[in-house]
C-alpha cells in the first residue's frame, strides 16, 4: 500500500505526458469538479483505502468533451482484477475513486460530435478507452491505444503505455468506473457497442471484458484442433477460456484450482477435467500430475487465469510484503515447468510489475513460448463474440452465480474476496435495469 501511494506522489511530481487527447484523472464527478450542473446525485462504489470500499453518493457526471456519452448503467459486475484494487496492489489509487470496468447501459446524453448513437439506445462499453484513430486503434488493438493514457510512471515502468481504463486507478489514466448509476464514456462513439434486442444485458454485459479477455487468451496462445489445454484458475475467465478452447478444437481441457470452485465447474462444465492442487498426495505436484495426465510430456497449451498477487510460499509472501517484488512467479513457473517442450503459455491473470525467482532457464532451454495476453483488445473481438451469443455458440450465463443490487455492492466485494456464498460472477442491477432475463440467477440480498 505504501508503494501504491508513493507511486501516486511520484506521478504528481513527474507530471503526465502530452500524448493523451482526452482529459485525465476524472475519477469522481464531485471530487474532480465534473458533476452535472443540475446537481443530480447518484450512487456509486468507491475505493476508500486498502481493503476498504464504500457505497457513496456523488454527482452525476456531465459531458466534458464533444465525443463523450453519459450512460445510465443497467448492468455491471465485479471482476477478479477488482480485488487487486481493493487490496491496493494496483498503484496510484486515490480515496474516492469510483471503481468498475465492466458495464452496459442506456445512452442518456451524447456530445456534439457523437453521430452514431442516440438517446435511449442500449449499449455495452469496452473496459479500455480507445481513441479510434491511433496506430493501434486502426488495427483494433484497442487495449494499447496511444492517446487515452498519459501516465508517466506506467510508460517508464513498462516501456510503453496501455490504453486508459475505466475504474482502474490513475495508473491507467484515472477514469471513473461503471459500478455506479451513471458513467461518462470518453470517445463514446468508439467505445460503446449497440446491443440488439435479442441479447439481454445479462449476456451482453460480459462483452465489456471477460468474453474478450478469455477469447484473446485462447487465440493468442494458438489453441488449435487436438491440443490439450491446461488452465490455472477456475474463475469466470478460466471457465470461458475452457469453453473457447473446446470451441477452437481442443481435445481436452484440464482446469487447476481448489475448493468449491472446481465443484462449480464440474456441475456446469462436465466435459472439463479438473485438478485439485490442494488434494495432491505427498511427493506429488501440479507439474508431476499434469505430466502423468498428458503422456508424460505435459499440455500443449497452458493459460494462467489466476494472478500474481497470491503467494503460496513464505519467500514470496515476505518479498511482496517488503516491496521487494510486486508479484509472485510461483504459478507462472509451475505453468512453464508443466507444459510440454515447445509448448505455449499465456499470462491472462493480472500481474502489475516485477517478480523474483523466475525460471527463465526452463523457458529458454525447452523452447517454451510465453505470451502476455491479459489486456485483450476488446474492439478486435466484440462484434464476432456478439454474433456467437446470438447464434447460441457461447453461454455467458453459465459463469454467473449471483444477481445483486448496486446498493449492496460494498458487501458483495467482501463476499467475493472471501469466496463466500459460492460467488463466481455477479450481475449487478441498478434502478435503471430491466427485469431479469431468462436464465439469470434470482436476486440475492445481503441486508
Amino acid at each position: 500500500m505504501a508503494m501504491s501511494q508513493a507511486a501516486l506522489k511520484a506521478e504528481h511530481a513527474l507530471g503526465h505526458g502530452d500524448n493523451a487527447t482526452t482529459v485525465q484523472d476524472i475519477t469522481n464527478p464531485s471530487k474532480d469538479n465534473a458533476g452535472d450542473p443540475s446537481g443530480e446525485k447518484m450512487k456509486a462504489l468507491a475505493w476508500m483505502g486498502k481493503n476498504k470500499v464504500e457505497m457513496i453518493e456523488t454527482l452525476k457526471p456531465r459531458i466534458l468533451e464533444p465525443r463523450d456519452v453519459i450512460l445510465k448503467i443497467t448492468g455491471s459486475t465485479v471482476c477478479g482484477s477488482d480485488l487487486h484494487l481493493l487490496h491496493g496492489t494496483v498503484v496510484e489509487l486515490e480515496k474516492g475513486d469510483i471503481l468498475g470496468h465492466e458495464f452496459c447501459g442506456i445512452v442518456d446524453e451524447v456530445g456534439d460530435q457523437v453521430t452514431n448513437l442516440k438517446k435511449g439506445q442500449r449499449v455495452v462499453a469496452s473496459f479500455q478507452i480507445a481513441c479510434g484513430d491511433c496506430y493501434y486503434c486502426k488495427q483494433k488493438l484497442s487495449s494499447q491505444c496511444e492517446k487515452t493514457n498519459s501516465n508517466t510512471l506506467e510508460n517508464a515502468m513498462y516501456g510503453g503505455r496501455t490504453a486508459g481504463m475505466f475504474g482502474y486507478s490513475h495508473f491507467t489514466g484515472g477514469f471513473a468506473g461503471g459500478q455506479a448509476e451513471y458513467t461518462r464514456v470518453p470517445y463514446g462513439d468508439v467505445n460503446l457497442l449497440p446491443l440488439p434486442d435479442d441479447v439481454p444485458d445479462e449476456t451482453g454485459l460480459y462483452l465489456s471484458d471477460v468474453l474478450a479477455t478469455s477469447w484473446h487468451a485462447v487465440v493468442d496462445t494458438g489453441v488449435k484442433k487436438g491440443d490439450v489445454v491446461a488452465i490455472w484458475g477456475a474463475g469466470p475467465i478460466g471457465q470461458m477460456a475452457a469453453e473457447f478452447s473446446l470451441l477452437n478444437g481442443a481435445s481436452r481441457v484440464i482446469m487447476i484450482d481448489s475448493n468449491w470452485r472446481l465443484d462449480y465447474v464440474k456441475e456446469r462444465y462436465p466435459h472439463i477435467d479438473t485438478l485439485d492442487y490442494s488434494a495432491l498426495g505427498k511427493g506429488n505436484s501440479v507439474t508431476s500430475k499434469l505430466k502423468e495426465m498428458c503422456n508424460n510430456r505435459g499440455p500443449d497449451v497452458s493459460i494462467e487465469c489466476a494472478a500474481g498477487e497470491y503467494a503460496k510460499g513464505w519467500a514470496h509472501y515476505f518479498e511482496m510484503m517488503l516491496g521487494l517484488e510486486t508479484d509472485t512467479s510461483e504459478i507462472v513457473n509451475e505453468m512453464i515447468a508443466s507444459t510440454r517442450n515447445f509448448g505455449r503459455c499465456g499470462i491472462t491473470g493480472v500481474y502489475v510489475g516485477f517478480t523474483n525467482h523466475f525460471n527463465i532457464g526452463s523457458l529458454m532451454e525447452r523452447g517454451i513460448r510465453l505470451i502476455g495476453n491479459g489486456q485483450a483488445p476488446v474492439h478486435l473481438y466484440w462484434e464476432s463474440l456478439l454474433k456467437m451469443i446470438q447464434e447460441d455458440k457461447i453461454h455467458p450465463l453459465k459463469m454467473v452465480s449471483h444477481r445483486v443490487k448496486l446498493e449492496e455492492l460494498d458487501k458483495v466485494y467482501y463476499k467475493f474476496e472471501k469466496k463466500e456464498d459460492g460467488m463466481q460472477k455477479v450481475f449487478v442491477e441498478t434502478k435503471f435495469s430491466q427485469p431479469a432475463a431468462k436464465g439469470s440467477p434470482s436476486l440475492t440480498t445481503y441486508s
